[in-house]
């Protein structure tokens, strides 16, 4: 199976067309087979095309009412009366008002809400349809985001004043959350790590295509200058790989009083989501995206964990360090250690630590955007079995002119 191939060898790389339209020219009317038969044509080998799986009719509506129900399975139901817009049978003009049974408890009278009517199809296929239960006949469904496919997280029905919008009631919700994208599936061969970008696709595709290439890379020299008052940051690499430095740059940038809580924005929830990675959390999402569209990884640490400096070094033998999945990993004399003056705080190029991660209670932020030795990480992702999103691309290649670009770019979509 190719896709399996793709997946296997770490080569797939999933664009969805809106972000690659942000950055290349693509024709009215072009089709997503379009788009992949010009990306074989300059090298790339075909996979799969993909969307959200879903149709509609799928609205904003408004919570006009709503009365708690306890059954007795001992289950508490809502029988809701939300507004969709107007009216187009027998009232037009009115107001079209339906009554939907829901199970959540999580919004109130007055919320905007998703609702998908009769003849809408979810994810799985999933058709919707008037059907009766607990006593009443429920007009439609009230959507969580994960029935929309908008990731795994079922916290209950997705509220639109949570991700900050205040759209009119009877609204495409489709089209508002972006869940008309659509993405192609392309596979990178490891020679060609610039690839695993949105920024390097589009490039691929002007060739292919003649259309104009707008690249995100783009650097302001004026600001290259050397900062003054900056964060101390060192790279002490006593035993490098083949003479290779373990780093040959190291960015940082500092942004101060971020709110964690605040909603991911729609439009990257889905294009995140549409490119196979799960939303996370502003902060998280963030700086996966910017790996997406420039193809360097990004990590973010809680400033205020950290302890002094940061210095990038070779791990001491029998040295641990706890990483983001939880498991305390004895490092090796050959790992490339990510340190503060508490020890080692991440594995360079594969995954950070736990102890410094972003989280709910993070108020400061500190970007890092480096470039590593492709060797050193893919020993280290070998030796500790553990594959990452940064170490397929650090093992391929990053350009080493957009580190500081990227940082730029993490700092200001977070302001």
């Amino acid at each position: 199976c190719p896709l399996q191939r793709a997946v296997r060898n770490g080569g797939l790389m999933r664009v969805p067309l809106s972000w690659l339209r942000e950055y290349v020219d693509v024709a009215p009317g072009t089709t997503p087979e379009d788009v992949l038969a010009s990306l074989v044509s300059v090298g790339f080998e075909e996979e799969d095309v993909h969307t959200f799986d879903l149709s509609g009719p799928i609205v904003v509506g408004r919570v006009v009412s709503f009365e708690a129900e306890p059954q007795s399975n001992g289950k508490t139901i809502r029988w809701c009366q939300v507004d969709v817009g107007e009216a187009n049978g027998p009232n037009p003009g009115g107001r079209d008002v339906r009554g939907i049974v829901c199970g959540a408890g999580n919004f109130f009278e007055g919320d905007k809400v998703v609702v998908t009517l009769p003849g809408a199809v979810l994810p799985g296929p999933f058709p919707i349809a008037a059907r009766k239960t607990y006593g009443h006949v429920s007009d439609g469904m009230i959507a969580s985001a994960k029935e929309l496919g908008l990731g795994d997280e079922h916290s209950g029905i997705l509220r639109l004043t949570e991700l900050g919008l205040d759209p009119e009631v009877g609204t495409d919700a489709i089209a508002l959350l972006g869940l008309d994208d659509v993405a192609v599936d392309i596979n990178v061969t490891p020679d060609r790590g610039y690839a695993l970008s949105i920024r390097g696709v589009a490039r691929e595709y002007a060739h292919a295509t003649g259309a104009a290439f707008r690249d995100p890379g783009l650097r302001d020299f004026e600001e290259l200058q050397q900062p003054t008052g900056g964060f101390p940051v060192a790279v002490d690499d006593t035993a490098p790989i083949h003479g290779n430095p373990g780093a040959s740059e190291f960015v940082v940038r500092i942004v101060r009083d971020v709110d964690p809580s605040r909603p991911t924005p729609p439009w990257m929830t889905a294009r995140l989501t549409l490119a196979g990675i799960r939303s996370l959390g502003i902060l998280i999402d963030i700086t996966n995206y910017v790996m997406l569209e420039l193809g360097n990884p990004i990590h973010g640490y809680d400033l205020d964990t950290l302890t002094g400096g940061i210095t990038v070094r070779r791990a001491a033998a029998g040295e641990k360090l706890t990483t983001l999945d939880g498991k305390e990993r004895t490092l090796d004399a050959e790992d490339l250690l990510i340190t503060d003056d508490s020890g080692p705080i991440g594995l360079a190029g594969v995954m950070g630590g736990g102890k410094t991660e972003m989280g709910d209670a993070t108020r400061n932020v500190l970007i890092e955007a480096a470039i590593f030795d492709p060797v050193s990480i893919a020993r280290t992702a070998r030796r500790h079995k553990l594959p990452s999103e940064a170490s397929r691309r650090f093992e391929r290649g990053v350009d080493p002119l957009i580190p500081f670009v990227a940082a730029r770019r993490v700092a200001d979509l977070m302001v």
